[in-house]
């Protein structure tokens, strides 16, 4: 039993390690002044304390992040210390008068910038969970100056011919497997970065890069104000109509929070915004919150992103033309899994179809019952959570809120940890031997249950507050490596659930309990790394390929191991009824067509804007007009708007590569197929093949490779057609149970 919805909106976001940084995307929230007790000194000017941002970890465990020491002050110091070490190791690479080898080049780079990758992980820490208008600052100040240092390594040309001649060498045959991906891996990104280019191109390209950066950051900023300043404030108890409780409760916190006059504030981030449009009874107030999220970043003003997507586009596309690439698509997909954006393309539209279709069957569903109720009214997209859920219950006779109860954050947790133990022989034990830079943030120790190793630490910070992006995402702070002695790896799983009243469980609904299972599934990709090379490790895998781990896990949340032990009552402690989960099984499909339509507009906008070329793009023009040409139901809009589209204008991470999810989820339907053509989801043998040809190799290998090493042959997308309830050439298609009466 199973829910086919994939966490689109769900994100990945990892450390740099030298030059080969793997960015990913961001969605922001707000910021409150920390607990200085936990999360500051208040001595800015002592050097050792200014030192500790660049300095080695100290403590347990191989050393963790020095959060109790953090200034925001220390930051630029900090950045431009580790820049400037860096840029001196680069030299001295660079000018070492042995010829050229593996050692003294490769390796020499992967020890190199160990200082920068400890500030900017702290850094980018900040930036995602503890962001302020102070660190604001230091964010445009610094974005456009990290572009540059990135650009003088790339386009150092002493440096490059070095590895060019590392990687021509006849001696690269004796070289390890791994030694060899990695020198394809520096010699290529130096390519594809600019360094054959001339003095003048190579010139242009770093002013391009800069100027980039700059627009990532106003652009990530822009949004972060929108979902900070836009409110939908509820007076009385007839706004409150058809809220349940536990909403009730989570916005009469978020007024305190807010300082609200009002009794009750709806926040501007999806994981209020959806409840609400999902239960509330008030039509007008549903249109209010839902215009209030997707026209973030869209209101005109100065936190309006239309004119600075504008410029991105032009940028990229002039940048791709630099590089030798006909748009910036064809330059992002040369080294994925797709390999072009024609073959990402045939696979989008090849779902699109079908999923449109589905909306329109779920539209008159909703509009027959609607009718049925009384309500003379036309589906609207604030309409289509709210009626979906009356049909869901029509339907198959479940209630969300229902199921909800049975889904405690903590609960869930202790399930994710029990399937790591068994899939992956994971252990984990708490620790209150480390810092954290909030209080909400708790640490694990994580050890093989079998042989009582060290594996690395998992740091859990659930909860949404001021400061923080939106959304759910894994974090590595330290990389497993075996380069000098074994080093063992940092991650982080960072989530937005709305805490409720104090000493209470928060309950979660089906869908955010798939996040929690999908970002964990990031987490033990980066656990499970047995790779020498940092700059191979865990998630560092092509964009295609680095959602498939974290997609695939999701299949375990509704396995009956982990719902009979871990999906219990809140009040009783009662494990969830089969009757309930027959009922969940049942309507494992339902809605599929909203789901999957609104995941594909977004991906489909983000790979047509892409490949639009030099052409001047207006970004509502675009997204309106290329949405009208597909076809798009008028009753459903963009999961991410061009203007709040963070995968794709915080940072060139998702951009030309949404489409990704989908890529990956074809390889996740796949996989798990494995699984339940054996003895079922914990079949050990399958389980050892899943950890040492995907979840343990990093980028040491093709990922193409690696999936044939695991399945025995290539993914079939016929997989994902029936995961999702879609018609499968040559097969009948089932039929959706008839509605009650």
């Amino acid at each position: 039993m199973r829910k086919s919805i994939v966490r689109y909106g769900a994100l990945l976001a990892v450390p740099a390690f030298t030059i080969l940084a793997t960015t990913n995307c961001v969605n922001k929230s707000t910021q409150t002044t920390p607990d200085t007790s936990t999360t500051a000194v208040t001595d800015t000017t002592a050097p050792a304390v200014q030192n500790l941002l660049v300095a080695d970890w100290a403590g347990p465990y191989g050393g963790v992040p020095p959060f109790d020491h953090v200034q925001i002050s220390l930051f630029k110091p900090a950045l431009e210390t580790a820049m400037a070490e860096n840029l001196a190791e680069i030299d001295n690479i660079a000018a070492d008068p042995a010829a050229p080898n593996f050692e003294n080049t490769i390796a020499a780079l992967e020890r190199a910038g160990q200082a920068m990758n400890r500030v900017r992980t702290i850094y980018g820490i900040w930036s995602s969970n503890m962001n302020g208008p102070e660190f604001q600052v230091i964010e445009r100040e610094m974005a456009p100056k990290l572009s540059a240092y990135s650009d003088k390594i790339t386009q150092n040309e002493a440096l490059f011919k070095r590895i060019e001649a590392v990687y021509n060498s006849p001696d690269k045959a004796q070289l390890s497997a791994e030694q060899q991906r990695l020198t394809w891996n520096y010699y290529n990104n130096f390519v594809r970065s600019g360094a054959r280019l001339d003095a003048q191109a190579k010139e242009r390209l770093s002013a391009i890069n800069q100027e980039l950066a700059g627009l990532f950051t106003n652009f990530s900023q822009n949004v972060l104000a929108d979902e900070t300043d836009y409110v939908l404030e509820l007076q009385n108890d007839a706004d409150l109509a058809g809220l349940p409780a536990s909403l009730r409760e989570a916005a009469a916190g978020a007024a305190k929070t807010k300082n609200s006059k009002a009794s009750y504030v709806i926040t501007n981030t999806r994981s209020s915004i959806d409840p609400f449009l999902t239960y509330s009874d008030r039509r007008d107030l549903r249109e209010k919150a839902w215009k209030m999220f997707v026209d973030r970043g869209d209101n005109g003003g100065e936190h309006d992103n239309n004119a600075i997507i504008s410029e991105i586009l032009r940028l990229r596309a002039e940048r791709a033309k630099l590089l030798g690439y006909k748009t910036h698509a064809h330059w992002r997909l040369e080294n994925t899994m797709a390999k072009t954006p024609e073959r990402a393309l045939e696979l989008m539209e090849a779902v699109w179809t079908p999923a449109i279709a589905r909306v329109r069957e779920e539209v008159a569903d909703m509009q027959a019952l609607a009718k049925k109720e009384g309500a003379n009214i036309k589906i609207e997209p604030w309409d289509y959570r709210y009626y979906a859920e009356k049909v869901r219950k029509a339907r198959y006779d479940l209630d969300q809120n229902e199921v909800k109860e049975y889904l405690q954050l903590e609960k869930l947790r202790e399930g994710m940890f029990w399937v790591a133990g068994e899939l992956f022989d994971f252990d984990f034990t708490p620790v209150t031997d480390v810092p954290v830079y909030h209080p909400d943030v708790r640490v694990w120790e994580v050890k093989n249950k079998i042989t009582g190793q060290h594996i690395g630490l998992w740091y859990f910070d659930p909860y949404a507050r001021a400061g923080k992006r939106s959304g759910a995402w894994m974090n590595a702070y330290r990389r497993q490596h075996r380069l000098d002695g074994n080093t063992a790896t940092i991650v982080s799983n960072n989530s937005n659930f709305v805490k409720g009243k104090e000493g209470e469980p928060v309950l979660i609904s089906w869908d955010d309990a798939n996040t929690l299972f999908h970002e964990f599934g990031h987490a033990l990709h980066g656990l499970s790394s047995n790779v020498t090379y940092p700059s191979l490790s865990g998630t560092a895998v092509v964009r295609d390929y680095v959602e498939f781990p974290s997609q695939l896990l999701e299949h375990w949340l509704s396995t009956p191991e982990v719902l009979q032990r871990f999906a219990v009552h809140y009040q009783t402690g009662k494990p969830i009824p089969q009757n309930l989960v027959d009922r969940i099984e049942k309507a494992s499909t339902f809605n599929e067509g909203f789901e999957t339509t609104e995941y594909l507009s977004s991906a489909l906008i983000d790979m047509k804007l892409h490949l639009a070329g030099d052409q001047k793009i207006d970004a509502d023009a675009f997204e309106r007009e290329t949405l009208a040409a597909l076809g798009m139901p008028s009753e459903i809009v963009m999961r991410h708007r061009t203007p709040q589209f963070m995968h794709v204008f915080s940072s060139d991470g998702y951009s030309a590569g949404y489409y990704s999810y989908l890529w990956s989820d074809v390889l996740t339907a796949d996989a798990y197929g494995a699984f339940t053509e054996g003895s079922g989801p914990y079949d050990k043998a399958v389980a050892k093949r899943l950890q040492q040809h995907i979840f343990s190799v990093g980028n040491t290998i093709d990922p193409a490779e690696g999936y044939r090493a695991f399945r025995g042959r290539d993914p079939k997308v016929e997989a994902l057609m029936r995961k999702r309830g879609f018609p499968v050439k040559g097969e009948a298609t089932k039929k959706a149970p008839a509605r009650k009466k």
